[in-house]
């Protein structure tokens, strides 16, 4: 049988966890993950040429994040040296990306996640039924 590989677009960025992300178990607080998802969501767009804000500046364009998940896996630490992995996996009719956190020195995998991602045209703030094609293509879809 012959499989086909498929690439998908990513973006990864390294962070260390600093103390006050931490909560009174001494461990990262669950709601600092979406933070961390955020800076690999924003540098994947920016890798991809795509500035937001100005994108929203030029075409009114908006892309709200409309769903997220995180599956906890192992407990980062202060001064944890992690990365977060931002991957595509659709940008037809909305945005899904996946993530993943993992410790760079052990390559252990910490958390999981996706976040999903409309088009809303400002300022009448309607929901568009796809992405624009630009985006689309910039992303790899």
């Amino acid at each position: 049988m012959n499989e086909r590989k498929e690439t998908r677009f990513s973006h990864e960025v390294i962070l260390t966890i600093p103390f006050h992300d931490l909560d009174p178990l001494h461990i990262v607080w669950h709601g600092n993950y979406l933070k961390y998802f955020d800076i690999a969501r924003f540098g994947l767009f920016n890798s991809a040429g795509i500035d937001l804000d100005e994108y929203y500046r030029k075409t009114g364009y908006l892309f709200p994040v409309t769903k997220t998940s995180t599956k906890h896996i192992i407990p980062l630490k202060y001064g944890d040296v992690f990365i977060c992995k931002a991957t595509v996996v659709e940008a037809r009719i909305k945005i899904v990306l996946d993530f993943e956190i993992r410790r760079t020195s052990s390559g252990e995998i910490c958390a999981r996640g996706r976040g999903e991602q409309v088009a809303v045209k400002s300022p009448e703030m309607e929901l568009e039924l796809e992405i624009p094609e630009d985006v689309r293509r910039a992303l790899g879809a």
